[in-house]
């Protein structure tokens, strides 16, 4: 029987370290880029022309329903065709961003939808424009109400990143998988592999926790 080895994980810190950075580094690039998109998407379908609108409608659905990993597949593999030549690190932080778009517009979209339209109306009969009273009145409220949605999507995101090492893209399950399989050390490797996921989702939830306390403020 094979015995639990620590030291193919003690011996191998350096890249176990830097994949868990690249983890990290495209997560974060991923879930800001993606927020940045949602929110630009959901800004467009509240004032845009109808045209846009079904425009950003046919993405959302798009990216919506299919499978996370044949959007990789289509970018990375799919793009040299179109003249598209990405590194697997950009693609891949490309392809996440572009599926976590989809999913913060509608986080977004609801959010809007559930601040009081009197609210708006009576800021405009103030004198704001309407882009005014949406930065100013609309936006900080929605982002109250829909903080622990967003939340919870960034924690789905930091799981999503382990398919990407499938493009090899050098993150956490790259390297890890490649020790395990240098080594047929799957048990430590695995074990590890969880580990470093639950560390991250857990440091996601406080940091989603803080950001709640603190725009929880605009609805008291």
């Amino acid at each position: 029987m094979s015995q639990f080895d620590l030291h193919v994980i003690t011996g191998n810190l350096p890249q176990i370290g830097a994949g868990f950075a690249a983890t990290i580094g495209m997560w974060l690039a991923s879930v800001a880029l993606g927020a940045a998109i949602g929110l630009a998407v959901a800004l467009l379908q509240k004032v845009g022309a109808r045209a846009v609108r079904a425009l950003l409608r046919v993405y959302i659905e798009l990216f919506r329903g299919t499978p996370f990993l044949v959007q990789l597949f289509l970018l990375y593999y799919g793009g040299p065709a179109f003249g598209l030549m990405l590194t697997p690190a950009v693609a891949g932080v490309a392809s996440l961003a572009l599926y976590a778009g989809a999913y913060f517009a509608e986080v977004f979209r609801g959010g809007f939808a559930s601040v009081p339209q009197g609210q708006l109306e009576a800021a405009m009969c103030l004198g704001l424009t309407r882009w005014q009273a949406v930065w100013r009145i609309e936006l900080p409220q929605m982002l109250a109400l829909i903080m622990p949605a967003l939340a919870n999507l960034a924690i789905v995101l930091s799981k999503e990143t382990a398919v990407l090492s499938i493009v090899t893209v050098p993150e956490l399950t790259f390297v890890l998988t490649g020790i395990g399989s240098a080594t047929f050390a799957f048990v430590e490797t695995l074990l590890v592999l969880c580990v470093c996921y639950l560390l991250l989702v857990e440091a996601a939830t406080l940091a989603g926790n803080w950001a709640e306390r603190r725009v929880s403020r605009f609805l008291a």
